[in-house]
């Protein structure tokens, strides 16, 4: 399907909800010189199937995702909220939004640090608090994460799960996986608005426990499905006194990535070599290497690379980036940039191969954890940390005086020979009130410190993002 026939798809699409196919209700577009790409959720199987072939027909060229203005053009509508929806806007918003948490992260927690999150994964905690809120604290929840209304937050959200999750399958693509979960304490029921939500939306299950008198076993169990849901490379994702007597609803989200590159390196090529580091030291560390042509892309003052997850029957497409500064001590600025300047990681996207010179990667391994209210109330958003906003989760008069006591997220990642595997969790806890609180050969040698960013090409929704100072640092 060319570009040229845009206007019979916005006529295609027009015929089939006013068929009844209300559930059509996102567009994300891409090789936008090549071709079209559409993304939809349920029984739209012809229309499916007709971009589906369409887009084999464009595989293997780079990806060339069109312009926001673009994808504003083509939106769809949803009769259950009477809302505009572009699920590519609202994408591009949340990639501001963890760019931001990005930057201020670097500047308050990992100034001269190792540092990986997911940003998807605390998205979606802040969907499920932000479901069961009401008045200035929704308000300011919607505005924190630039969604319209709370209906079109939880669309997107439910479509971020379906649209990015991936099975691998047996052409051996990447592996990822969403899994949310809620615990209530026994003596609260759901509100059923909020109980519908968080099945249909967050695909979670509600389970009631006893905080009262059994917090300790409520938080490992928390911490057993943590650890289950990211193959137990998250563990302890609650500290052991983060959960007492006055919790009465805990959110959890795990997401977990493994991706082998499209095009392997040799273990036999990967040698020791001086990686520099911001303070004029050096250390030693393995770097991958290869003679292939490479998607690097070079800017005034640094250059990214692209490096390709061989890709499965899903159609998805799934990269590392590497943002790499020209200079040795030049990262704190490339991260105030890209985390400052909005639509700046889709701008700097490298779109075709180039035969490289020098080309050195190297293999790392490391993890991060950090509570996350601080980071949040100093990026404005205080009203879930304080009581009376909310009330749209349980059936009980105590919803007045609910407020999150603490936001707690871990991350791992592993780069090597062989690809990527990555995971993540959030956990939320909540508490009553009274509670504690190519033209040219290019040189790509990664031999100081850099910026990473984990992408799913298509929707171009961010999975993780991190910073490399010490690859031989792991926490």
């Amino acid at each position: 399907m060319k570009v040229s026939s845009i206007p019979a798809l916005a006529s295609r699409r027009g015929k089939l909800i006013s068929a009844g196919y209300t559930s059509l209700s996102s567009v994300s577009l891409s090789h936008l010189a090549q071709g079209i790409h559409v993304c939809l959720c349920g029984p739209n199987n012809a229309l499916k199937k007709e971009v589906q072939k369409n887009y084999r027909r464009s595989q293997g060229r780079p990806p060339v995702l069109a312009p926001p203005s673009f994808f504003r053009s083509i939106t769809t509508k949803s009769e259950a909220h009477n809302s505009t929806m572009d699920i590519r806007e609202s994408i591009s918003n949340q990639t501001g939004i963890s760019l931001l948490l990005a930057k201020y992260l670097v500047s308050t927690k990992a100034k001269d640090a190792n540092l990986v999150f997911s940003p998807v994964s605390i998205h979606m905690v802040l969907g499920l608090i932000a479901a069961g809120s009401q008045g200035p604290t929704l308000n300011q929840l919607l505005s924190f994460l630039k969604s319209k209304s709370i209906e079109e937050l939880n669309c997107v959200s439910s479509q971020l799960i379906s649209l990015v999750s991936a099975n691998g399958g047996p052409l051996g693509g990447p592996l990822l996986s969403f899994a949310n979960s809620v615990w209530v304490d026994r003596s609260l029921s759901l509100k059923s608005t909020f109980k519908e939500i968080v099945g249909s939306a967050y695909k979670a299950a509600a389970t009631h426990v006893d905080f009262r008198t059994k917090a300790v076993q409520v938080t490992k169990e928390v911490n057993l499905w943590a650890e289950k849901e990211t193959r137990g490379f998250v563990k302890e994702l609650l500290p052991s006194d983060s959960v007492n007597s006055l919790t009465r609803l805990i959110f959890a989200n795990a997401v977990y990535f493994k991706g082998a590159w499209n095009v392997k390196f040799d273990v036999s090529n990967t040698k020791y070599d001086k990686f520099f580091l911001q303070n004029g030291s050096s250390v030693q560390v393995p770097f991958m290497t290869s003679e292939n042509e490479q998607y690097i892309r070079e800017f005034s003052g640094f250059k990214v690379l692209r490096l390709p997850y061989k890709q499965g029957e899903d159609k998805h497409k799934f990269s590392l980036y590497v943002f790499l500064p020209d200079a040795i001590d030049g990262l704190p600025a490339l991260v105030e940039k890209v985390g400052s300047i909005p639509g700046f990681l889709d701008d700097h996207l490298p779109y075709q191969r180039v035969e490289v010179g020098y080309f050195r990667i190297p293999k790392f391994k490391i993890s991060f954890g950090f509570e996350a209210s601080a980071v949040l109330n100093g990026l404005g958003l205080v009203l879930p940390f304080s009581s009376n906003g909310l009330t749209g989760m349980v059936d009980s008069s105590i919803g007045q005086n609910l407020y999150v006591s603490n936001i707690f997220h871990k991350s791992f990642i592993e780069v090597n020979e062989e690809g990527t595997e990555a995971a993540a969790a959030t956990g939320c806890v909540l508490m009553l009130e009274g509670s504690p609180r190519r033209i040219r050969k290019r040189d790509f040698v990664a031999d100081h410190p850099f910026l990473f960013v984990v992408r799913e090409d298509m929707t171009g929704v961010v999975l993780f993002i991190g910073q490399i100072h010490n690859p031989l640092s792991v926490d």
